[in-house]
This record gives C-alpha cells, sequence and structure tokens, in this order.
C-alpha cells in the first residue's frame, strides 16, 4: 500500500477529519501527525491535500428541520416504540428519557449535523435514527431542554 492509500484510509477512519477536509479546514501538518502514517510527515501532508482536492465540498443541511421535545420515553414492548435501535425499543410514557423529533425532510445530513451538536455539547445521546423525512435523537431528561436548544440552532433553521 502507498503513503496516499494509507493516508486516505486512515482519514476515512476518522470521518471528522473527512468532513474538515471538504471544508476547507484542515491544518495539514497537524492533521498528519494526528494520522500517524509510518511517520512520514511531509508525504501524509501532500496526500492529505490531493486527497482533500479530489473530495467533494462540504455542504450542511440546506433546509430547516422544525425540532419538537417529547418527554417520557423509556424501553418497552417494540410493537408500542417509536423508536428502535437494536434490542432498544423506546415507548412514550415509560421512563425518563427525551426524544427530540425533527420532520419535513430531515435526512442523515440533519442527523449528522444534530449528532455532531450534541457531542460537541457533551450531550450522551441513547438512540438515534432517521427515516421517513424525520430523525430522533433521544437523551436523558435533564439533557432535554438544552439538547432542544442546540438542534434548534444547528438544523431547525435554514441556512446561509
Amino acid at each position: 500500500m502507498t503513503v496516499a492509500e494509507r493516508t486516505r484510509a486512515a482519514a476515512r477512519r476518522n470521518p471528522f477529519l473527512v468532513e474538515a477536509l471538504r471544508a476547507g479546514a484542515v491544518n495539514y501538518a497537524a492533521a498528519a501527525r494526528f494520522l500517524d502514517v509510518d511517520g512520514e510527515t511531509e508525504a501524509v501532508v501532500a496526500a492529505l491535500r490531493r486527497y482533500a482536492e479530489e473530495l467533494n465540498e462540504y455542504e450542511p443541511p440546506t433546509t430547516s428541520a422544525p425540532v419538537s421535545m417529547q418527554s417520557g420515553f423509556g424501553e418497552g414492548d417494540p410493537e408500542d416504540a417509536m423508536l428502535v435501535v437494536g434490542d432498544l425499543a423506546l415507548v412514550p410514557d415509560a421512563g425518563s428519557l427525551t426524544a427530540l423529533v425533527a420532520r419535513d425532510g430531515a435526512g442523515p445530513a440533519h442527523l449528522r449535523a444534530a449528532l455532531g451538536a450534541l457531542d460537541a455539547a457533551d450531550v450522551e445521546v441513547e438512540a438515534a435514527a432517521v427515516g421517513g423525512g424525520t430523525i430522533t435523537a433521544v437523551v436523558g431528561r435533564r439533557d432535554g431542554p438544552d439538547a432542544l436548544r442546540i438542534l434548534e440552532e444547528t438544523i431547525g433553521r435554514d441556512r446561509p
């Protein structure tokens, strides 16, 4: 495998770096040191620059997705669930979790932005999903109001 191939593989294992490359917001030398591809920093810098040129430009969600908050979710019967992820079925009126729901065309880009913003704010997400023009993220009760504000700021308004 060439240095360029190893660099691309290492970058893909760190999706935040690929997003930063797409956005043009990367210090290439720092990224090369972070990736630590066989200690060949100069070659990795060059490979990152070439890789960035080939990537599609970063585009955040361009449409808003109104966000609502629903409290009282907990584990329950999958047949009654609002959200099922693996063996976890979350149903209304069954616990202390809060669901944040964005509708009206919300898609994977909205979910990616939402999860990134919640992670940056140290809000732990219990479960999340996207489908049918809706995204749902479930957080602890105490994080609900902050999560709602974060998501309204992140995906609940039109982008310039």
